[in-house]
C-alpha cells in the first residue's frame, strides 16, 4: 500500500467510529483532525469534503460489521446454528460489534431524508443481510433441517426487522431486556420450522 493510501485508510479508520457515534451531520472535520492529529490540509488532500469522507466511513463501518459477522457465522456448520449465531451476534446492542452501535440503524435513520448516497449504501447492506439470512434458510431446507414450506425471504425480513427494532429499544433503554425477549422468540420461531 502506498503512503498516500495508508494515510487515507488511517483517516477512514479513525473517522468511522466518530461518524457512527455522533452521526454525519454532528461530526465536524475538526473532530476528525483531533482524532488523526492531521492538519486540515492533509485531510483535504485525501478527501475533497466531509461528505466524501462520511461515505467512506459508512462503507468502512458496514464492512467491519460484515467481516465480524462472517467470522462469527463461519464457526458453525448447520443452518440452525448459523441462524442462532446471527441472532446472538446482534443480541447485545449496548456492547455492539462496531463502536457506536449498528451502522445500518445509525446511518439509515440519519440519511433517509438527507443523504441519498448513504441511504442507498444502507439499503444495499440491508438487502445483503436479508439475502444472507434467506440463503442460510434455503440451505437448511435443502439439507432437510427446516420444513420445505418455510418462506426464507419472509422470515429473513421478520428476523432482520425484529433485531433492528430490538437494537433501538436496547440502546434507548440502556439494557437488553427487550432484546432478550426478541432473541428468544426468534429462536423459538426457528425451532418451530425444524423438520
Amino acid at each position: 500500500m502506498a503512503k498516500g493510501e495508508e494515510t487515507r485508510q488511517f483517516i477512514i479508520e479513525k473517522a468511522a467510529p466518530i461518524f457512527n457515534t455522533k452521526g454525519i451531520a454532528a461530526t465536524s472535520m475538526s473532530d476528525i483532525m483531533e482524532a488523526t492529529k492531521l492538519s486540515k490540509g492533509s485531510m483535504y488532500v485525501h478527501f475533497e469534503n466531509k461528505e466524501v469522507l462520511a461515505c467512506a466511513a459508512v462503507e468502512h463501518n458496514m464492512k467491519m460489521l460484515t467481516e465480524r459477522l462472517q467470522r462469527a457465522l463461519s464457526q458453525y456448520k448447520t443452518s440452525k446454528e448459523q441462524l442462532f449465531a446471527y441472532i446472538d451476534f446482534f443480541s447485545d446492542p449496548n456492547h455492539p460489534p462496531v463502536a457506536g452501535g449498528c451502522p445500518l440503524l445509525n446511518f439509515g435513520t440519519e440519511a433517509d431524508d438527507t443523504n441519498p448516497v448513504v441511504k442507498e449504501k444502507v439499503n444495499r447492506a440491508i438487502q445483503q443481510g436479508q439475502e444472507l439470512l434467506s440463503g442460510i434458510i434455503e440451505k437448511g431446507i435443502s439439507n432437510k433441517e427446516f420444513r420445505a414450506d418455510w418462506n426464507p425471504a419472509d422470515f429473513a425480513t421478520v428476523l432482520f426487522a425484529m433485531l433492528e427494532g430490538g437494537h433501538l429499544m436496547a440502546r434507548m433503554s440502556g439494557n437488553n431486556d427487550r432484546m432478550e425477549v426478541i432473541a428468544s422468540n426468534l429462536k423459538k420461531m426457528i425451532e418451530e420450522n425444524r423438520v
